[in-house]
């Protein structure tokens, strides 16, 4: 087994297409964006024999937290017995400590896109990492499969959300859909004032752009807005991200109202997903106990109304190899309690 540096996007575009595409994290533009917010990344590839078997993300970030290497939902593997996973994850492990020592980072930390089993926490475990005291990324996700024909669709909704979507356009709704750069400064105002009611951090404008640009470029972002005909204000908005397989919920914000704007906005962006050839809608990041704030509980039900199924992925893990590691630990315990986990 080798591991070396992947600099053709074909190459990685390809393998990650064929081994399902399961998370924008792990795709080029994914890497692209990092790179513009001021990170440095590198793209690996596992070869057995010249064969590519897996590929992995690596953002190497340096901030008050601590500086670690953090490799985001991957590695994105071939599809193999368990025993053959577990040798490349150890292989792609034993190759982060070599180049976290070298680039003196303080840890490792995956969020791994393997489903949460005894089993599969027994590999890191064993290799000495320890569950990270906050999440990354979304750990829980719901999960719609929407290869299907959209009546059946509906039909396996919970009613009142069902009945909702329908409501909307009975009300005289309608969804506008765009990828003009100009759609984040209409996302932006409706964003902040989502932040301010549901009290969370926003993410800056420049990241929302540079998310939104650098997955754009390929044609793998569209913005959502839900207005009422021959009516200015935005009542919901979202932005969908795209991977061949999927279609991601990853930012979004509404104005409360009577009218159930932010319902006919997911079942569009359903649509939408299905008109690309996507298999899942996956609407993100839902509440997990002791792991996500407690505010999360309302957002989750509203997801859950769609029909379809969580999924569970391991924990984030770290791998300590500093004793500077500890100082982010209690900082990161700290910020646990400010955010009510």
């Amino acid at each position: 087994m080798s591991i070396r540096s992947i600099t053709d996007r074909s190459i990685w575009q390809n393998f990650f297409d064929v081994n399902d595409s399961p998370s924008f994290l792990q795709s080029w533009e994914w890497g692209d964006f990092q790179k513009n917010i001021g990170y440095h990344i590198g793209r690996f590839g596992l070869e057995i024999q010249k064969e590519l078997v897996a590929i992995f993300q690596v953002i190497k970030i340096k901030s008050k937290r601590g500086n670690f290497l953090f490799l985001p939902h991957g590695p994105i593997t071939k599809k193999a017995a368990p025993d053959r996973i577990k040798k490349w994850l150890r292989e792609i492990i034993d190759f982060l400590v070599v180049l976290a020592k070298k680039e003196n980072f303080a840890f490792i930390r995956i969020a791994p896109i393997l489903e949460d089993k005894p089993e599969e926490r027994q590999i890191f475990e064993t290799l000495g990492f320890k569950q990270a005291p906050i999440y990354m990324h979304a750990e829980r996700v719901w999960v719609l499969p929407i290869n299907r024909a959209e009546e059946e669709i509906l039909s396996q909704m919970r009613k009142t959300t069902r009945y909702l979507v329908r409501k909307g356009l009975r009300e005289g709704l309608y969804i506008e859909k765009r990828t003009d750069e100009a759609a984040i400064e209409d996302f932006w105002p409706i964003y902040m004032k989502t932040a301010t009611r549901e009290k969370f951090t926003p993410f800056s404008k420049k990241y929302i752009a540079d998310e939104f640009n650098n997955f754009n470029k390929t044609g793998k972002a569209i913005f959502l807005f839900a207005k009422i005909k021959n009516s200015r204000p935005c009542l919901a908005a979202a932005l969908i991200l795209f991977t061949q397989s999927t279609a991601f919920y990853h930012q979004g914000a509404s104005i409360h109202s009577k009218i159930p704007a932010t319902y006919l906005l997911q079942w569009e962006a359903i649509r939408e997903a299905k008109k690309r050839g996507c298999r899942f809608y996956n609407f993100w990041g839902i509440y997990r106990e002791n792991r996500t704030p407690k505010s999360w509980v309302g957002l989750t039900l509203f997801k859950q109304g769609f029909g379809g199924q969580k999924i569970d992925y391991l924990p984030t893990y770290d791998l300590a190899l500093s004793p500077k590691y500890f100082f982010t630990f209690l900082y990161e315990k700290f910020l646990n309690i400010k955010r009510d986990i």
